[in-house]
């Protein structure tokens, strides 16, 4: 029932402006803690050892943070953390807000568009534009709802806790760079290690929300063509069930990067109205979500 209720706070709530604007978000908090350590210890020699050791030390801080919260008398802290903590109606609102600028100016979607990835957006065609939009979404489905949710039916809090500082933990020094590629190697393999059965399940459940029009061989057959081990799978599924092509080439840092397209044979040709479209497949996919979370309650 819990993690029903914080499904359903989440979706209705988001992130309201008047109370983040007022404190600091967990998120922002988790990523000052990655800040501290990467300041503090990336550096010199045996980095991949430092690394590795004070990420650990970072988990085991918010699996012990999971464990007080937890402790606590009723179910008021658990929901409202784990509501906090997922995204879904703050995605679905920043994928949205893509279609609506993209509808308003090329500039407007480069502009909004790179609120929400990384690569260089000021060069991107309304199609790469909208691109991008879906990919984020896909990728963002898996991680910032269904995994963070499945965690949490696992190991409460502590679990809900590992796991996002993980993904934050891999979001700012998961990167193959000289700065990172060592220090990040233990909390990019973990990311990884935790999101392989959540990805999977994103995918399941985007192709369960159009099985008619996705074949799920195709899925299986595309997934592996992504560039992440991970993150190949929801967008593979949300290219199948869209029918337009996702990833592709693009740019970071001045280099351009000649990734792949999943699903090449899709539609290239997209716009604002695929974005809505991916935000409608969103929706569904927290609908079986919440239904598989009411499955597990009763049973």
């Amino acid at each position: 029932m819990t993690l029903i209720l914080g499904l359903l706070l989440d979706a209705l709530m988001g992130e309201p402006r008047w109370l983040w604007s007022r404190l600091p978000h967990p998120a922002v908090l988790m990523g000052a803690c990655v800040r501290f350590i990467d300041t503090r210890t990336n550096h010199g020699r045996n980095r991949r050892a430092k690394g590795t050791v004070a990420f650990a030390l970072l988990c085991l801080a918010f699996i012990a943070l999971g464990l007080v919260l937890a402790a606590i008398p009723g179910r008021v802290v658990d929901v409202v953390v784990l509501a906090v903590l997922l995204a879904q109606r703050s995605l679905v609102d920043h994928v949205r807000l893509v279609a609506t600028a993209l509808r308003q100016s090329l500039p407007a979607g480069r502009t909004a568009v790179a609120q929400i990835v990384g690569r260089e957006t000021k060069t991107l065609d309304a199609p790469a534009i909208s691109r991008a939009a879906i990919e984020s979404a896909a990728e963002n489905l898996s991680d910032g709802v269904i995994a963070p949710a499945l965690w949490f039916a696992i190991g409460g809090l502590p679990g809900l806790l590992l796991y996002k500082i993980t993904n934050t933990a891999d979001s700012m020094i998961g990167y193959r760079t000289p700065q990172y590629a060592e220090f990040g190697w233990a909390a990019a393999r973990f990311d990884d290690l935790l999101n392989l059965i959540p990805a999977r399940l994103t995918a399941l459940l985007i192709w369960l929300t159009a099985p008619r029009r996705a074949a799920l061989p195709a899925i299986l057959a595309e997934a592996p063509r992504h560039r992440s081990p991970n993150a190949g799978w929801p967008e593979a599924a949300m290219a199948q069930v869209l029918g337009i092509a996702l990833s592709g080439p693009r740019t970071y840092d001045g280099q351009r990067r000649d990734y792949p397209f999943v699903n090449a044979a899709g539609r290239h040709a997209i716009g604002p109205a695929d974005i809505d479209n991916a935000c409608a497949v969103l929706w569904r996919t927290w609908a079986l979500a919440l239904l598989g979370a009411l499955l597990l309650s009763l049973f």
